[in-house]
């Protein structure tokens, strides 16, 4: 079984910065893409970004674009989201994926086979 533990969540304040962590461990790789989602309260997981493992092709939904960025370490087995210029609205749970196929830009959550705990973010006004 692949394992993810997300870090790095945090309270902030509105335009500031964090850096959210996601260890990958478990088993015999078998991850094409690595996604983040988030799941503000009452509602269901959405897309914020996605990467693929091995080319590090990178997608991000538009309300992030230009503000956060996706990356990996692969020989580390770790994912990151760095995220600046936070607004409230970003408030939300974060989660890591991870999908063995990859299609419509690592956007549709049934992609995913592993998901992570999830981290807490919370932006203040």
């Amino acid at each position: 079984q692949v394992q993810l533990v997300e870090s790095g969540g945090g309270l902030v304040q509105a335009g500031g910065s964090l850096r959210l962590s996601c260890a990958r461990s478990g088993g015999t790789f078998s991850t094409y893409v690595m996604g983040w989602f988030l799941q503000a309260p009452g509602k269901g997981r959405e897309f914020v970004s996605s990467i693929t493992w091995i080319a590090g092709t990178a997608n991000y939904a538009d309300s992030v674009k230009g503000r956060f960025t996706i990356s990996r370490d692969n020989a580390k087995n770790m994912v990151y989201l760095q995220m600046n210029s936070l607004r409230p609205e970003d408030t939300a749970v974060y989660y890591c994926a991870s999908a063995p196929q990859y299609y419509s830009g690592g956007s549709f959550p049934d992609l995913y086979t592993y998901w992570g705990q999830g981290t807490q973010v919370t932006v203040s006004s």
